[in-house]
């Protein structure tokens, strides 16, 4: 699986401000890098984003406050690392999302794919 560096170091520190609540999840999600096409760096938006949809669950259940907070730093960790997350995170994801909803790139042809997915013909 082929990967861009920078973009997994970046990711990998969105995430770990993001856990920390140095920057909102909202920013965090924001600036992963356009379009990528890394089922990692794929996956770990898409835990940012159960992080931020489970804010009520979070506030009643510690243990799974905790379990989701290890959960990610993991995830942070690994990428930092340059590896790939584990084929089970990953797979785990593919099964309820084709991809995932990263923002795509400022330019015409980033434009046109978020029309696209807007319509959902991607």
């Amino acid at each position: 699986m082929g990967f861009n560096r920078e973009e997994r170091l970046l990711v990998a520190e969105l995430v770990r401000k993001a856990l920390l609540g140095f920057i909102p999840v909202r920013e965090a999600l924001l600036n992963f890098p356009a379009d990528t096409t890394d089922k990692s760096i794929q996956a770990a938006f898409h835990a940012l984003v159960h992080f931020e949809a489970d804010e009520d669950l979070r506030k009643r259940d510690l243990d799974y406050r905790e379990e989701q907070d290890e959960y990610l730093e993991m995830i942070s960790q690994i990428l930092e690392s340059g590896e790939d997350l584990p084929d089970n995170i990953i797979k785990n994801y593919e099964k309820y999302y084709k991809e995932a909803n990263i923002p795509h790139a400022q330019n015409a042809a980033g434009t046109i794919k978020g029309f696209l997915r807007y319509l959902n013909i991607e």
